[in-house]
């Protein structure tokens, strides 16, 4: 990567990078809470399965949105470097 200024195409990629890789986050965080959390809003459950499955949802969604964010943004830097290829 070369030092100083950044051009404004380089700015604008990366800002595009970023909103790719939230949009893609969230996207991914809405279909796992969907699918795990998602058979309390469709069938009578348990109160335990009630309370228990949104959580777990919303839990491990969360962590595979993060991970999501952060491996798009460590490819766009490795790439932005010439490491890698898009």
């Amino acid at each position: 990567m070369r030092r100083g200024t950044r051009t404004q195409a380089e700015r604008d990629e990366a800002t595009v990078e970023i909103g790719y890789a939230l949009l893609s986050g969230c996207f991914l965080f809405a279909v796992v809470f969907g699918v795990i959390a998602g058979p309390v809003l469709v069938w009578d459950l348990p109160a335990v399965l009630d309370r228990s499955l949104p959580a777990t949802g919303a839990t491990v969604a969360g962590v595979l949105a993060a991970v999501r964010v952060v491996h798009v943004l460590r490819r766009y830097t490795r790439a932005a470097r010439g490491d890698i290829s898009l």
